[in-house]
């Protein structure tokens, strides 16, 4: 499900914050171990490590 956009700001350092309550709708939690990776099109992708290994494994790829 989408919801509103949040409007972020990539600081003089290449940092961004991510608002809780998106991390919350994408079921990430403080402390969670993330991959990030381009999608084009200026797109960057998160995905919790626990996901993306399972499946690489599910799809015989490690």
């Amino acid at each position: 499900m989408l919801r509103e956009p949040a409007e972020i700001r990539v600081d003089d350092h290449g940092w961004i914050e991510l608002p809780i309550g998106l991390l919350a709708e994408a079921g990430i939690a403080p402390g969670a171990d993330l991959l990030a990776f381009s999608d084009g099109d200026g797109r960057i992708v998160l995905r919790r490590a626990e996901d993306a290994m399972r499946d690489l494994l599910e799809r015989g790829e490690l």
